[in-house]
């Protein structure tokens, strides 16, 4: 959906088009990459009541600064990242990580000021980055969607960032950096560094994260979320980890009571839930690297992943699987690197209807089969809409 010409609108806004996934009634939807495990029944009464704790109070306005959710954000992150020695001072909280990387580069960026990333990476970075005025460099990833130290310490030394993102584990391919390349980094950017981590509890053993680096590096920001692991994509609850004079910072341009009590009291109740709602990280781990080996052996080119998602290719027209999945009632993302798709990991029954599909997909394209939707069926109006609303 773009404005109508009319409208006095910024004129770096005009041609441009509002972000979105495609949103559609299918029986499989793997594009978002959502946690495939809802809450639990016991979870659910407890989530009920908490809010019913805070609904007779809902004329007042909520804890303007979070303290105490942001103490047991803090308390969750030394537990995730032993040795993090993180306090609720060195903890924000928003309205889902987006807000956070907005009200960063309200603070950080801006007109005049330039941020910096290496794509394929997170699209919202470009997004928020330019809607805040700020100035987008896009100094690309590696070709196996790493990132070699030396590269990036000559793109920061090139383009002198007032805001660097380093997204690990990467969306959309899965790959985590190495603390190597973020120390790298550290040591030459002159502003603020962020560590998109949205999907670090999804990471494999071994893989560190970077709250590791918190301490000395008080330019350092690690941003995390709980729409993923914890399966709270729509309670909207994103946070970050930093210095406390980068907290500060954010407080001059945090919009007053940002975050409801419903938000907080939710959020609150699913990290004293923690144990249970993680436990289903593992799972999905498992069924990550199935997948992985899985496509691996029908001979495509695979990421490795250290999400809940996977990256995988190389299709010459991968708009004609995408929708021959679609048709199927399988739904997954056409995005990241021209010939590659993505794929979020779902449940058991959920991953074997992915399977099914796709090698019905590849056994038809191998035959010189049509592949796609059929004219005139609902499939094919699933097409259309989903064609007209990533448009």
């Amino acid at each position: 959906m773009t404005a109508p010409p009319d409208l006095p609108i910024r004129d770096d806004l005009r041609g441009t088009t509002a972000y979105g996934a495609p949103q559609l009634d299918v029986p499989y939807a793997l594009n978002t990459n959502e946690n495939p495990y809802p809450p639990s029944e016991r979870l659910v009464r407890a989530l009920g009541a908490a809010v019913m704790d805070v609904a007779g109070t809902l004329n007042r306005y909520p804890d303007r600064d979070a303290v105490a959710l942001r103490a047991e954000l803090a308390a969750f992150l030394n537990a995730d990242t032993p040795g993090a020695g993180l306090t609720g001072g060195d903890v924000w909280a928003a309205n889902g990580s987006n807000e956070v990387i907005q009200q960063i580069l309200q603070a950080f960026g801006g007109p005049g000021r330039t941020a910096l990333g290496f794509e394929p990476s997170y699209s919202m970075h470009p997004v928020i980055t330019r809607v805040s005025g700020t100035r987008w460099v896009n100094a690309h990833r590696d070709a196996d969607f790493g990132l070699e130290a030396g590269r990036a310490i000559a793109a920061v030394e090139e383009h002198r960032p007032d805001v660097v993102f380093l997204t690990s584990p990467n969306n959309p391919t899965g790959t985590a950096l190495p603390l190597e390349s973020i120390e790298a980094v550290l040591k030459v950017a002159p502003g603020m560094v962020v560590v998109d981590e949205a999907y670090a509890e999804f990471r494999r053993a071994g893989t560190p994260s970077a709250l590791t680096l918190l301490p000395g590096n008080p330019r350092l920001i690690v941003t995390r979320t709980m729409s993923k692991a914890f399966a709270l994509a729509g309670a909207r609850l994103g946070y970050l980890a930093a210095d406390p004079a980068v907290i500060g910072a954010l407080l001059l341009v945090r919009l007053p009571y940002h975050l409801s009590a419903v938000t907080q009291a939710v959020a609150r109740t699913a990290l004293a839930h923690a144990g249970e709602l993680l436990a289903g990280v593992e799972a999905v781990r498992r069924e990550r690297d199935d997948l992985v080996g899985w496509l691996r052996g029908r001979g495509h080119a695979v990421a490795d992943s250290d999400a809940n998602f996977v990256l995988f290719g190389t299709f010459p027209d991968r708009r004609r699987v995408w929708e021959a999945l679609l048709a199927r009632g399988v739904l997954i993302r056409e995005v990241g690197p021209p010939e590659w798709l993505r794929v979020s990991v779902g449940a058991p029954a959920e991953m074997a209807a992915f399977r099914a599909a796709l090698s019905e997909v590849q056994a038809e394209v191998r035959a010189g089969g049509p592949s796609g939707a059929v004219p005139g069926t609902p499939a094919e109006d699933a097409v259309n809409a989903a064609q007209e609303e990533s448009s």
